[in-house]
């Protein structure tokens, strides 16, 4: 059984009486009735400078949960307050979560668990205006807290509200002075709740928007194809902020001549907009090489004078590969244009970036520069990887290290099935990607105890 904090342990709670109810819509009463002090004329220019401060905290992020933890914090440090909590309904008008500042111990906060359809932080919901209790504990319905919750004297809460439509409850207790909540901090928290109901809208909107740009850019990236005897397996996963989503992308099929050919790219640009000259690019890669064959630098170079026909040509770096089985031997045909390496990773755990001497620049900049076709044999049962810069680029270290951090871990998981190599590259705990990840990789059959050669 969940409890609200304020509920008494034989059920019944803390609640306002009526009469506190109508006493609480004249100002300079509080919620249990006793007289409050009188409104000072404005608040002083230091809280006011608070007040501002802690607006701009709230404001700094885009991510809801981040949104809400700073509404709280900043409650509790503009009224001088020991503990607050924000209250989240859900559209049925349930409490759906509670986020605290105060109680630190996650056993207490699970076992308090959250506020339920009625008591006294429910006259929130209820009444839908700020509510101020001086003395809980002379309070007429005031006789306790849940076990293990620590005593709690003083009381104001006020209502959250986005666009009109009730949000949550954002409450404090207990200042640190061991005085009462005054008019001044009434006002400060109201102020306070109203620009939070903005931060909140900003945030909603930001996240619908990230949702819908991930949406179109998955939308717009192919289901594989059957590969056999090849085994493949891609992911996508989008940047953390919704300004870096699109442009990334992967690409597979089996020619006509039998040889199959990969792809990974990402087309210059880190935001939405980048998608539409991504399936471009694509779309024109899959026509010149299903239309004419040849190495992977000469259908780099057409796609290269395609795109400077352009009027404004988009850019993209990529890797663009063709695998082709000889007499039971696979080799790897590629052409880098500007982009990362592949990755090489043998049954054994050895692995290699394909590194050659001689790197093209990324496409639709200058089709007069030269394309190289590079080749290397695949031994049996080893892993092709391509990926996109995000999976490897971080903001606080080296690309060396993110490249030989990504070679350290696919070599662990070197005879793992793809799906878990790429699920384990793409989804660790707590990862967040500065831009956008592709990652296409590709099994060769064959024995995994063969000794690996590559050179």
């Amino acid at each position: 059984m969940v409890h609200d904090p304020w509920q008494r342990p034989s059920g019944r709670h803390l609640e306002a009486a009526p009469a506190a109810a109508s006493q609480q819509q004249a100002r300079g009463r509080t919620g249990d009735g006793a007289a409050a002090q009188e409104p000072s004329p404005a608040l002083g220019r230091h809280r006011l400078q608070q007040l501002l401060g802690a607006v701009v905290a709230v404001s700094a992020d885009l991510d809801t949960r981040t949104v809400l933890h700073r509404i709280v914090e900043a409650a509790t440090d503009l009224v001088g307050a020991r503990y607050g909590a924000l209250g989240v309904l859900g559209e049925d008008g349930v409490f759906t979560d509670l986020i605290t500042v105060g109680i630190d111990d996650p056993d207490l906060c699970a076992a308090m668990g959250l506020p339920q359809g009625h008591g006294l932080l429910h006259a929130l919901v209820d009444d839908r205006r700020p509510l101020r209790v001086s003395d809980m504990a002379t309070h007429p319905r005031a006789v306790g807290f849940p076990p293990g919750h620590p005593a709690m004297r003083t009381l104001l809460g006020v209502p959250l509200t986005v666009r009109d439509t009730l949000y949550g409850t954002l409450y404090v207790a207990d200042k640190k002075d061991g005085t009462p909540f005054t008019n001044d901090d009434e006002d400060l928290l109201e102020a306070l709740a109203s620009a939070a109901g903005i931060s909140l809208e900003n945030a909603s909107l930001y996240e619908r928007l990230k949702r819908a740009a991930e949406h179109f850019q998955r939308r717009m990236l192919p289901v594989l194809p059957d590969l056999a005897p090849l085994q493949a397996a891609a992911r996508y996963e989008p940047a953390s902020e919704l300004l870096r989503i699109g442009g990334d992308w992967y690409d597979a099929m089996v020619l006509p001549d039998g040889a199959t050919c990969v792809v990974v790219g990402d087309v210059t640009g880190h935001d939405v907009e980048a998608a539409p000259p991504m399936g471009q690019i694509r779309n024109m890669l899959r026509a010149l090489v299903g239309d004419r064959y040849g190495p992977p630098g000469v259908i780099v170079s057409r796609l290269d004078r395609a795109l400077t026909m352009l009027e404004n040509p988009p850019t993209a770096t990529l890797v663009l590969g063709r695998i082709e089985n000889r007499r039971g031997k696979y080799t790897f045909g590629w052409s880098n244009a500007g982009h990362l390496p592949p990755l090489l990773i043998c049954a054994d755990g050895d692995t290699r970036y394909l590194t050659p001497s001689r790197h093209g620049i990324p496409v639709g900049i200058d089709a007069s520069v030269p394309r190289f076709t590079h080749e290397t044999p695949l031994p049996p049962a080893s892993t092709l990887l391509l990926f996109t810069d995000g999976l490897v680029e971080r903001r606080d270290q080296d690309i060396d290290t993110g490249l030989n951090d990504l070679a350290e871990q696919a070599a662990r998981l070197a005879t793992a099935p793809l799906d878990e190599l790429c699920d384990a590259l793409t989804t660790r705990p707590g990862q967040t990607f500065d831009d956008d990840v592709a990652v296409l990789a590709l099994r060769l059959p064959g024995d995994p105890n063969h000794p690996c050669i590559v050179v």
